[in-house]
């Protein structure tokens, strides 16, 4: 069968600076029948255990290290012996939850990662936090975004770590100028599209977040 995308939601809390506050996030599962890739392992390892089901889990890929969408991480990639990627930039995050348990292998800007026929494309877009990544897969024409992007606006750029006119860049010069009708799968609440996001720029650079 032709790769397709699963989704489900977990919670459970982010915390950063100090505060600490109960979420939901988005888990992505891509591939096709026989093997799959999870992107952002949040909070509960055998919820996505259960949605990856008897597929062969090749690599679990992180757009950023904050501890929601790494959770489940080191659960999941010891079940499966499955490689977990991150980019080299946010070990200063991921070192806060995992400080003697790095990632398999780092994620770089253009690499391509092949899963179930089809190729996710990284993109580096830092601003929510240092090492921040989407994934991009042309067959699909879908983005998982992350935090970097969300429905109505580029992700908080105000805690640690963090910078807003970065996002702006990030979001500017590598996701905006990805086909309209691109689908983007965001890491928390619904979906949008570049198309939908892109006339809103000029709001968010006015407004400052």
């Amino acid at each position: 069968m032709a790769a397709h995308i699963d989704h489900l939601v977990t919670s459970g809390t982010f915390s950063l600076d100090g505060g600490t506050w109960e979420v939901d996030n988005n888990v992505w599962i891509v591939g096709d029948d026989t093997e799959c890739l999870v992107i952002d392992p949040a909070h509960d390892a055998e919820a996505i255990l259960a949605a990856v089901g008897d597929r062969k889990l090749v690599g679990i890929l992180c757009t950023h290290a904050h501890d929601d969408h790494i959770g489940a991480a080191a659960p999941l990639q010891a079940a499966r012996n499955a490689p977990t990627h991150l980019h080299p930039d946010d070990m200063v995050l991921w070192d806060r939850v995992y400080p003697d348990a790095p990632p398999s292998r780092p994620l770089d800007d253009g690499q391509v990662i092949p899963v179930g026929g089809i190729d996710l494309q990284v993109l580096h877009t830092p601003g929510h936090s240092p090492g921040a990544v989407c994934f991009y897969a042309p067959a699909l024409g879908t983005l998982f975004s992350g935090d970097t992007l969300f429905h109505g606006g580029p992700g908080a750029t105000g805690r640690s770590f963090s910078d807003f006119p970065t996002i702006i860049e990030s979001i500017s010069t590598k996701l905006l100028t990805l086909p309209p009708e691109t689908v983007v799968l965001t890491g928390h609440g619904e979906p949008t599209t570049i198309g939908a996001e892109a006339a809103q720029l000029p709001d968010w650079i006015a407004r400052g977040h």
